[in-house]
């Protein structure tokens, strides 16, 4: 036989079927018919009460389909939670990722503080040496006084921009808090060095905690990443005896799909 007539007649038997559903609905009243008939010759009450063998029938029948749409939502409701423990698994990497690009940022900044307190105790270092060879102190006249308090001054905001101090230390300055504008210019440049590298050493140790709680936090989002993905491939891997009955269970998607292809053949 010829394949190509075997398939010239599977297209006639679609066309008639979905053209003019009419003896589908006739073999399926015969069916019907001959089911409930083999019901009522199959139970033992079939003969004697008919009326309750048909209740019993019905009602059997009611159990099979709510059984059924219990046993379609069951699916679905798998396929769904499937899906959304892929979604969040999804979300839950690329949040780790950000979480892990953080740590970087503040290890960086780790080495950054660090480097920046060895500079700053280096020039301290250096400034202590040249101490030792400063001229004699003397009482300032006025107008020293006012020299001195504005080089402490310019110091004071030029240290601040360069992050050796806090922008606090400048108002203070100005207010004459904390800074005395009567020390001599070597002693107020030894009192800005020894408080710029304790502000840089107090930023690298506020840099280390913050390290260090980036990690952690990097770290728990990188097992909840991995417990949420092992869980949706779980899910996934439940899910495909449902996507496979919800498949067989609705058969008229499918012979849709059939029909647009035969059409389109």
């Amino acid at each position: 036989m010829d394949p190509t007539d075997g398939n010239a007649t599977m297209n006639i038997v679609a066309e008639m079927i979905f053209n003019d559903p009419r003896p589908v609905t006739v073999w399926g009243v015969l069916m019907l018919l001959a089911l409930l008939s083999l019901t009522l010759l199959a139970s033992p009450h079939g003969i004697s009460d008919p009326t309750r063998a048909l209740r019993e029938t019905a009602t059997s029948v009611r159990g099979l389909r709510e059984r059924r749409r219990r046993r379609l939502r069951d699916a679905e409701e798998t396929i769904r939670y499937a899906d959304e423990l892929h979604v969040a698994a999804q979300r839950a990497e690329r949040g780790a990722e950000r979480w892990l690009e953080h740590w970087q940022d503040s290890e960086q900044r780790v080495t950054a503080t660090w480097q920046a307190w060895l500079d700053a105790q280096a020039r301290l270092d250096r400034a202590r040496t040249a101490a030792a060879f400063r001229t004699p102190w003397t009482l300032p006249t006025p107008s020293e006084y006012a020299a001195r308090e504005r080089w402490l001054h310019q110091t004071v905001q030029a240290a601040a921009d360069r992050g050796d101090l806090p922008a606090s230390a400048v108002a203070d300055a100005l207010a004459g808090r904390g800074w005395d504008a009567r020390l001599h210019p070597v002693d107020q440049e030894l009192v800005i060095l020894r408080t710029a590298a304790a502000h840089r050493l107090a930023e690298h140790r506020r840099a280390v905690a913050a390290e260090q709680n980036a990690w952690h936090d990097a770290q728990l989002a990188r097992r909840t990443s991995d417990d949420l993905r092992g869980e949706a491939a779980a899910a996934t891997a439940r899910a495909l005896p449902a996507r496979d009955y919800l498949a067989t269970a609705r058969p008229h998607r499918a012979t849709t799909r059939t029909a647009v292809a035969v059409r389109t053949a």
